[in-house]
């Protein structure tokens, strides 16, 4: 029987997970609540498969015992590779797949909803209404229809962005290396990220971490910005240079920003600090501003995303154990 063993499985996950199982009794799938780590990989020993998921690296070390132990099958139940040496499963001879899109969805209405906050000023009235102000001034809104959109990345997610953007009406332009046709004929598209920074009230990431992207978003790129740009990144915090975004806050050049991801969240999201000493203070000063909204990396996190990372990465690992090619491979 072909036996697969699922790391770091949450309590979200459990229904999808059980349900998956009990559909499937000719598939030994078995769960850990554990990540994978040098400690734990032990775990993997007369497994066909793995299926993981987590935010800290997967060392090298415990990828080559993973080898060691003769389990060359990794499904990862997420998009995001930065996280693992490709090269070194490609020269242990592993495979390895995500689930490139689980919820374009997810994402994108995410970002549309920090957006609408912080240009209705939502965290700002939150606090007035706290303390018994229920008063309008001086906090006024501004339309999303009447803003010009710059949609950097036009991927699954960025396509979704777009449509709910012109949806509401706004001015949409955007801008990719590798340009969408369907997008191309509808003029979307600006030839340079310059020309999207000067034109753009709204600027929103949908771009990987790759070399080229990290920090992106400096004190250089802020400068050729509009007066009073805001900045949504729900895509990978090391695409925004921190440092570059609290002085552009500071000096009033952007007037709000959604961070739904942030370049140091390792260690930081995802854990309980009430009560305790808030461990980075770069962080701290974000949130604690009346027109920056952060929320912990939850853009994803939808029924229909979980449902879609632990059926996918699961069915894609049982491809590579029966020596198939998922579409989902990581090449």
């Amino acid at each position: 029987m072909m036996k697969i063993l699922v790391y770091s499985v949450r309590q979200d996950e459990l229904p999808v997970l059980n349900d998956w199982i009990q559909k499937h009794p000719d598939i030994q799938v078995d769960q850990t609540t554990e990540l994978f780590t040098e400690d734990t990989v032990e775990k993997a020993s007369g497994y066909d498969g793995v299926v993981l998921f987590q935010q800290q690296p997967y060392t090298d070390k415990a990828v080559n015992r993973l080898n060691e132990l003769g389990v060359k099958n990794i499904s990862l139940r997420n998009v995001g590779v930065d996280n693992i040496n490709l090269d070194l499963v490609k020269q242990n001879g592993m495979k390895i797949t995500n689930v490139p899109v689980y919820s374009p969805n997810a994402i994108a209405e995410h970002a549309t909803f920090l957006m609408g906050r912080i240009l209705r000023r939502v965290p700002e009235y939150d606090k007035k209404i706290a303390r018994g102000d229920l008063r309008w001034a001086p906090e006024i809104g501004r339309e999303i229809r009447n803003q010009t959109v710059g949609v950097i990345g036009t991927g699954h997610i960025g396509r979704v962005v777009i449509n709910i953007m012109k949806g509401f009406g706004a001015k949409v332009i955007a801008y990719d290396i590798f340009k969408n046709p369907e997008l191309e004929k509808m003029g979307l598209y600006v030839d340079t990220l310059d020309e999207l920074y000067a034109q753009s009230d709204i600027i929103t990431l949908h771009v990987p971490a790759v070399a080229d992207n990290i920090h992106m978003i400096n004190e250089e790129s802020i400068s050729k910005m509009k007066d009073d740009v805001v900045i949504i990144n729900v895509a990978r915090g090391s695409l925004v240079d921190t440092d570059a975004l609290i002085t552009g806050l500071d000096s009033k050049k952007i007037s709000g920003a959604g961070l739904d991801v942030y370049e140091d969240e390792v260690g930081v999201f995802n854990a309980d600090w009430e009560g305790k000493e808030f461990p980075d203070k770069r962080l701290k000063n974000l949130m604690d501003r009346d027109n920056v909204i952060v929320t912990p990396h939850t853009a994803f996190y939808t029924d229909m995303a979980v449902h879609n990372m632990v059926t996918v990465s699961i069915e894609s690992n049982i491809k590579l154990i029966n020596g198939e090619e998922p579409d989902t491979l990581v090449k």
